[in-house]
């Protein structure tokens, strides 16, 4: 059973988890061919025929995928592969042989006309350790089924930059859904190998609904377990984010792009890619849905500018046997997570209150959660192991903010001409789909783009973990930062917590406070025997607030399993982390503000 740290960061994947790969020229000949059969979804496996191109001696491995690009974890395709087999053009079977978790040899590739096997869809295999993310994984059910690619698709060694066909046979009354191109023949084109991991399909009894975005057509798939949510309505509420994201970046850079909504029992996260994105969510009503959807859209959607338009070689190039960390996270994920924020802000869609709410919430989550000394380079670095997993999501939290960050200090040095999201369409239109950029030499590129002072900046705040300066940069927009403020007049509670709809995780031991013994991972269910939870949580504090400084109140939790009974006294209201507009800022800090709300 995983603790109640691990459950939150489980819980914030909904918002955070995700990156795909780039790369997609036009397809000019097939030559590596799949067939799946999905009219036999027995066992739960994909059975796949690969309709071998010619092969030479070094040709001689099939490889399945050790992970895929912006997963950051171990998958190991290969443990859910349950039959392999090769044939000659006659029939006969070829010796394979399994030489490791993801790798079969293949005795004389150059006889091998055809190769089956059947694979295991990820959702409901069970696995020991390393269980694949459900937004990346594969699920086959008899209303519908998910396909990523890296976790059904292998290729022959030498041969992953070669072009793809895949034939699916699946029943006539299915809908299916993909950025990928379709022949005339019925076949679904990838470029290469990185292309068809590239780009997910849902197939099933899905809903579908169009729209052209400032000359990008936008297309929405979604499975809903029992209809209730339609994609039509999911579009119509991402119109205003759709149309703030092109103005964000002065025109969307891709002609076309693909939702794909999976609403079933579970929320997971989401997964975005090059000119698609895709997102597992428990089914609700839609009105209950909207938000948080919305705000996770803004975020996978502004991947068409990172990393589709600015990434390294190392992306570029994806090492599916051996995956090699990338430097610069902070850009692929940090400033994308900013980035949804702020063209939502910047286009009127979320209020000042409500972005400054949002700070509040990214430095108490990522002081709670992570470990403050734990560089976001050293993060980038170590992402594919078990230690730089733990603190994985501070790049959401930590590098979103030192993004932001970064963003005020560049248009302060410009006099507010120039700030993070135009550095970015600059870097956009520098390289492109096709042109990385070198990770080793990155940030003293974008130093000298911009100005001498950002090196510095790097140093301290990306390749080092210093104390981030709120304060001393809030400051020149003419908003001011707390770390702390005590309200005598008002009675509250001391303690950090992150709501659910099943009640509210506490964050971090209490530190300091005699009135408070909350334990980091106890799980709070009422307080004064009402509900605490994601809904009911603001009214209970409201009504603590009106009582007396001293007063007792009584809360329900659970620790270790336990559940207990106890009482607490009020203590004056404390508040951590407040960002407050200052309303006497002079002429100087207005500038810089409207310059930063433009």
């Amino acid at each position: 059973m995983k603790n109640s740290v691990k459950l939150i960061a489980f819980s914030l994947s909904f918002v955070f988890l995700s990156c795909g790969s780039v790369k997609t020229k036009e397809v000019v000949e097939p030559i590596v061919e799949f067939n799946v059969d999905l009219l036999d979804r027995s066992d739960d496996t994909f059975k796949v025929v690969v309709i071998a191109p010619e092969l030479k001696e070094q040709n001689n491995i099939f490889q399945f995928a050790s992970s895929a690009p912006g997963t950051y974890q171990v998958m190991d395709i290969g443990r859910f592969v349950r039959s392999f087999k090769a044939y000659d053009i006659n029939g006969v079977e070829i010796q394979t042989e399994k030489i490791n978790t993801n790798q079969y040899q293949l005795s004389t590739p150059e006889k091998i006309s055809k190769i089956e096997y059947s694979i295991a869809e990820t959702w409901d295999t069970k696995v020991e350790e390393d269980p694949i993310y459900l937004m990346a994984g594969t699920s086959i059910e008899n209303d519908h089924t998910l396909i990523n690619g890296q976790a059904v698709f292998g290729y022959f060694k030498g041969k992953q930059a070669y072009p793809i066909k895949v034939k699916i046979n699946y029943p006539s009354e299915w809908l299916v859904g993909t950025a990928l191109k379709k022949s005339k023949e019925d076949y679904y084109l990838a470029n290469n190998y990185d292309h068809i991991v590239d780009s997910p399909i849902l197939l099933g009894n899905l809903t579908s609904a169009t729209m052209d975005v400032q000359g990008t057509t936008v297309n929405v798939y979604t499975y809903s377990k029992t209809g209730m949510v339609k994609s039509q309505e999911v579009l119509e509420s991402m119109n205003e984010m759709l149309n703030s994201a092109s103005s964000f970046v002065n025109g969307l850079p891709v002609k076309h792009y693909t939702f794909l909504f999976h609403f079933e029992d579970v929320s997971a996260g989401a997964w975005e890619h090059s000119y698609s994105s895709e997102y597992i969510s428990k089914e609700d009503d839609w009105d209950n849905l909207e938000k948080d959807i919305l705000d996770t859209a803004a975020h996978e959607f502004f991947h068409v500018i990172t990393p589709l338009n600015i990434h390294s070689e190392i992306i570029q190039e994806f090492n599916f046997i051996t995956p090699i960390a990338s430097r610069h996270l902070w850009l692929y994920e940090g400033t994308t997570e900013w980035a949804s924020h702020m063209m939502l802000f910047q286009s009127g869609q979320k209020s000042l209150n409500d972005y400054l709410k949002m700070l509040h919430d990214k430095i108490s989550l990522s002081k709670n959660l992570y470990d403050e000394e734990y560089s976001i380079l050293d993060l980038a670095l170590n992402s594919y192991t078990a230690e730089g997993q733990k603190q994985y999501g501070n790049i959401y939290m930590r590098g979103s903010l030192v993004a932001g960050l970064l963003d005020i200090k560049l248009l302060e040095l410009s006099n507010g001409k120039k700030g993070l999201k135009e550095v970015v369409n600059e870097l956009a239109q520098k390289y492109g789909p096709y042109k990385p950029f070198k990770d080793d030499s990155f940030f003293d590129e974008f130093t000298k783009m911009t100005y001498p002072e950002i090196g510095s900046f790097f140093e301290k705040y990306v390749k080092n973990a210093k104390p981030l300066p709120f304060k001393e940069y809030y400051h020149k927009i003419g908003i001011d930062y707390f770390e702390i403020i005590v309200d005598d007049t008002k009675s509250g509670i001391d303690f950090n917590y992150y709501p659910i709809p099943q009640g509210l995780y506490i964050l971090a031991d209490s530190k300091d406070i005699t009135f408070s013994e909350f334990k980091k991972g106890d799980f709070i269910l009422s307080i004064n025997g009402e509900a605490a939870n994601v809904n009911t949580i603001s009214d209970l504090l409201s009504n603590l607030e009106k009582q007396k400084i001293g007063s007792s109140y009584k809360v329900n939790f659970v620790r270790q399993g336990e559940k207990v009974d106890a009482e607490f006294k009020t203590s004056p209201k404390t508040q951590k982390f407040v960002f407050q507009v200052n309303e006497n800022a002079n002429d100087k800090q207005l500038k810089l503000r409207k310059s930063w709300m433009d």
